[in-house]
């Protein structure tokens, strides 16, 4: 039986998902939620191997749940889902350590399916994130900017699209101001942007934004 958490603060799409999943007797929903912290509390509370997360909660993200949940309970496999592609979010999620990532579009066909891959142990790569990830070993292939950025730097790089400020980004992953400073300037360097207009601009142009 595979122990599952399901966290989207949407309730009609988070009712959809649970009416796949508890069709298969194999998959057990032992928690839900509608925000990123009560996906921490239920993870720290209760057992499960898999949590599907939604990539954009209303207080933390998905990838700061993600980064969370790794460092306190690893054996949980985290699944994140989104509005967004997989070529806008995807190959950053598994950087930051997710066992798989699945655009919502394709969640009711690919969704047991990625649940069951996951808690088995493995990744699960949808076949349009194969193909990106196949095309990243093609050299002459030029990739779009903020996949040059580390895990980090596109955490921040995210925030940042949307106006947090850097006092606001360092408290929220505990960092100091000036360390968040730091990879501002830097992923700013990366993407050959001055201003965080930019990225704002940026983001919203590829989506990554809603």
């Amino acid at each position: 039986m595979i122990r599952l958490g399901l966290f989207d603060d949407h309730d009609i799409v988070r009712a959809g998902f649970r009416y796949i999943l508890e069709g298969h007797s194999d998959i057990d929903i032992v928690a839900e939620g509608a925000t990123g912290r009560s996906a921490l509390e239920a993870v720290r509370k209760t057992p499960m191997d898999v949590c599907v997360i939604d990539l954009s909660l209303p207080d933390l993200s998905g990838i700061d749940v993600l980064r969370q949940v790794k460092a306190s309970t690893p054996e949980t496999a985290i699944l994140i889902l989104s509005a967004y592609p997989e070529d806008q979010y995807g190959l950053n999620v598994l950087k930051a350590g997710a066992s798989g990532f699945l655009s919502k579009e394709l969640a009711t066909d690919q969704l047991v399916a990625a649940v069951r891959t996951v808690a088995a142990g493995r990744r699960y790569i949808s076949p349009a994130l194969a193909e990106l990830l196949a095309a990243g070993l093609t050299e002459d292939i030029e990739q779009p900017a903020h996949l040059r950025l580390s895990e980090r730097e596109f955490q921040i790089f995210a925030k940042l699209a949307v106006g947090r400020s850097v006092t606001e980004i360092a408290n929220e992953l505990c960092l100091s101001s000036k360390t968040v400073s730091t990879y501002r300037a830097r992923l700013l360097e990366k993407m050959n942007f001055k201003t965080n207009a930019d990225l704002t601009q940026y983001a919203v142009r590829k989506n990554l934004v809603q």
